[in-house]
C-alpha cells in the first residue's frame, strides 16, 4: 500500500505525505476523546458512588503506577510484536477497561482496572510516538510531533462537550461506554489503516550518531538515558508541574485570590487555547532552531507565568497568564519528546520512548503527592515556588548540557569553520 498522498497540495499534507502519520493523529484524537469524557464526570461518578475523597485521588495514583511499572515493558513488547501490533492491543485493552469500570462491585475491582488503564494508555502512548518519530523526517520532527499533542488537546476539549450531552440524557455511566466505544474504533480504524512498522531509518540518520550503522544492537537503557536525559527531565517536569496545577491551582485561587469556583473551571480553557495556539508554532522553531535551545526559552517564560499567580491579583490578569504558561510549558512536552527522536538511533526509538514515559508517568505520580504536602503544610505560595524551582533547575540543566541538542553541535562546528 502506498505512504503517500497523490496530488497534495504544497501544504501540511504534502509536508507530511505520509498517511500513517495522520492516521496515528486520528487514533490519538479517539484516545484522547475518551480521556475527555471520562474525566470530565469522574470526580463526580465516583463520589456519587460513595468513595471517600482520599480514594478518589488514590485511583488518580493507581492510573500513574501503571503507566510507570509498563513503560519499560512496552518497549521490549514493541521489539518483539511491532509498534502497530502493540498499539491495536492497547487501544483494545482500554477500551475494555473504561467500558467495564463504571459496572464494577466496588474499590479494589476499581484499582485493577485503573492499574489496567494506565498499562495499556502507556502502551498506546509509547507505540503511537515510536511510529510517528520513526517515520517522521529529522528536519520535521518537532512539526510532526507538535501536530501530535494538537490532536490530543482536541480531544481532551471536545470530550467533556460530549459528556455534558450524554449526562444530560442518560444515566453517567453511559459516557465510560461512550468512551470505550470511541477507544475500541480507534483500535479497529488502526487495524484496517496503519501500515506494517518502518524497519530500517529511511536516510534520516540523526547527527549526533551518524556513525553508528542501521542495524546496530539495541543500546541498553541507561546508555539511552544518557542520550535522552534533557528530553526526560523535561517531560518528567511537565508531567509533574501538569499533574500538581490541575487539582490545586483552583484552591490556590479560592483560598488567595477570592476567585470563584464557577470562575476557577474557565482557566483550564485558557491553557488548552494556549496550547493549541503556539504548539505547532512552537515545533516549527525547534526543528529549525534546535529543540534544547526553544525548550530553555519556553521554559523561562512559563516560569515566569508561574511567578505571576503570586503577584497578580486581577482575574483577566491570571487568565492571561495561563494562556501564556499553556503556549510555553505545554509546548515543551512535544518539543521534548522532538528531540529525544532526532538523538536516538532508528533501533532505539521504541526503548527511547519507553524510558521517555516512564520520566513524564513519574512527574504524574509524584507532582500531586509532594505539592499536596508542601500545600498542606506551607500554604499556596509555597507550592508555587517550589513549581518554580523546579523549572529554574530544569533551566539550568538545560544550559550545561547543551551539546546534547544536534543543533548546537551544528552550531559550534560552523563557528570553528569560520574564518
Amino acid at each position: 500500500m502506498s505512504t503517500r498522498f497523490k496530488d497534495a497540495p504544497r501544504s501540511v499534507l504534502s509536508r507530511i505525505p505520509d498517511r500513517n502519520i495522520w492516521r496515528i493523529y486520528g487514533a490519538i484524537f479517539l484516545l484522547s476523546l475518551g480521556y475527555g469524557i471520562v474525566l470530565s464526570i469522574l470526580a463526580v461518578f465516583l463520589d456519587e458512588r460513595g468513595l471517600a475523597k482520599t480514594q478518589i485521588g488514590s485511583l488518580a495514583a493507581w492510573f500513574a503506577l501503571g503507566i510507570v511499572c509498563f513503560s519499560i515493558p512496552v518497549g521490549f513488547v514493541i521489539r518483539r510484536f511491532s509498534a502497530r501490533t502493540t498499539m491495536i492491543a492497547a487501544l483494545a485493552g482500554y477500551a475494555v477497561s473504561i467500558t467495564i469500570f463504571p459496572f464494577l462491585p466496588g474499590y479494589p475491582a476499581m484499582v485493577a482496572d485503573r492499574f489496567l488503564d494506565g498499562a495499556c494508555s502507556v502502551g498506546v502512548w509509547v507505540s503511537c510516538e515510536t511510529i510517528l518519530l520513526s517515520r517522521a523526517k529529522r528536519h520535521d520532527k518537532a512539526f510532526v510531533t507538535s501536530l501530535y499533542a494538537v490532536a490530543m488537546a482536541m480531544g481532551y476539549v471536545v470530550g467533556p462537550l460530549v459528556s455534558k450531552v450524554i449526562v444530560a440524557s442518560f444515566p453517567m455511566r453511559w459516557a465510560f461506554v461512550a468512551a470505550g466505544s470511541v477507544a475500541a474504533l480507534a483500535s479497529v480504524a488502526s487495524f484496517v489503516g496503519l501500515d506494517p512498522d518502518v524497519v530500517e531509518d529511511p536516510g534520516e540518520v540523526p547527527s549526533a550518531t551518524a556513525t553508528e550503522p542501521a542495524s546496530a544492537p539495541a543500546a541498553s537503557s541507561l546508555a539511552v538515558f544518557r542520550r535522552i536525559k534533557t528530553s526526560c527531565f523535561a517531560t518528567f517536569a511537565y508531567g509533574y508541574f501538569q499533574a500538581s496545577v490541575v487539582p490545586f491551582l483552583p484552591l490556590y485561587l479560592i483560598a488567595h485570590k477570592g476567585i470563584t469556583t464557577a470562575q476557577t473551571i474557565v482557566i483550564p480553557v485558557y491553557f488548552g487555547i494556549g496550547m493549541l495556539g503556539f504548539s505547532v508554532v512552537a515545533g516549527r522553531l525547534g526543528d529549525r532552531y534546535g529543540h534544547l535551545l526553544l525548550m530553555r526559552g519556553l521554559a523561562v517564560v512559563g516560569t515566569l507565568m508561574i511567578l505571576g499567580f503570586i503577584f497578580l491579583d486581577q482575574y483577566s490578569a491570571m487568565c492571561g497568564a495561563v494562556l501564556v504558561a499553556g503556549a510555553t510549558l505545554a509546548s515543551i512536552s512535544p518539543v521534548s519528546l522532538a528531540l529525544q527522536g532526532v538523538v536516538t538511533p532508528h533501533q532505539d526509538l521504541s526503548r527511547s520512548n519507553a524510558v521517555y514515559n516512564v520520566f513524564y508517568a513519574g512527574g504524574m505520580l509524584l507532582g500531586p503527592l509532594v505539592s499536596g504536602w508542601i500545600f498542606e503544610t506551607r500554604g499556596g505560595v509555597a507550592m508555587l515556588y517550589h513549581l518554580v524551582a523546579m523549572w529554574s533547575v530544569f533551566i539550568v540543566f538545560s544550559v550545561i548540557f547543551a551539546g546534547d541538542d544536534p543543533a548546537a553541535q551544528r552550531h559550534r562546528r560552523a563557528a570553528a569553520l569560520a574564518p
